[in-house]
């Protein structure tokens, strides 16, 4: 059973040049993408650079984009996906001699900002989580993907992904036991 892509006309108009669609495009896509690339990389600027070379990618392929393959959406996660993984990968290759400066992670100056500081705990347990219970978590639970869809973008079956989200959430409350909740 095949279900009509959203996308498909919008896409369409974007091959042709039509500024109002790129814009319509990016207005729909932006937000998640960078949601996606934030939580994948763990750097702004980062994720900003991915999401640009995600649309630049886009505006090539939509004059050729054949409707019915793939939806559109799930084409666009998994650019965006592989380009975090290329930075991923680029971070643990490059070696230097000095070790990278590291913020001060002593307790917050302010206890207003323990929110924050219980954010940055969860982003930091996420970047240590093996590549592909991260993506897993991320699709499911940032991107609010359901398990198939999830699964279909990661090319796994739906047990394999509801495994790596049950290690992923396992690392994660290990990481997080010190954590008190609410």
């Amino acid at each position: 059973m095949s279900r009509s892509d959203p996308d498909e006309a919008l896409v369409a108009r974007v091959g042709k040049g039509e500024p109002d669609a790129v814009r319509a495009l990016m207005a729909r896509k932006l937000p998640r993408l960078m949601s996606l690339a934030q939580r994948m990389l763990g750097d702004a600027a980062e994720a900003e650079d991915v999401v640009q070379e995600t649309f630049v990618r886009a505006w090539r392929q939509a004059p050729n984009w054949k409707p019915g393959a793939a939806r559109f959406d799930t084409w666009l996660h998994r650019v965006a996906l592989n380009l975090c993984y290329d930075r991923l990968r680029r971070r643990r290759e490059v070696a230097t001699d000095d070790p990278p400066e590291r913020p001060d992670e002593g307790p917050a100056p302010d206890r207003g900002l323990e929110a924050q500081d219980v954010g940055r705990r969860v982003a930091e347990a996420m970047a240590r989580l093996p590549d592909r219970q991260r993506e897993a978590i991320t699709l499911c639970h940032y991107q609010e993907m359901t398990n198939i869809e999830a699964a279909a973008l990661m090319g796994v079956s739906v047990d394999a992904l509801e495994s790596l989200l049950a290690r992923g959430r396992r690392g994660l409350r290990a990481a997080l036991a010190d954590v008190a909740r609410p």
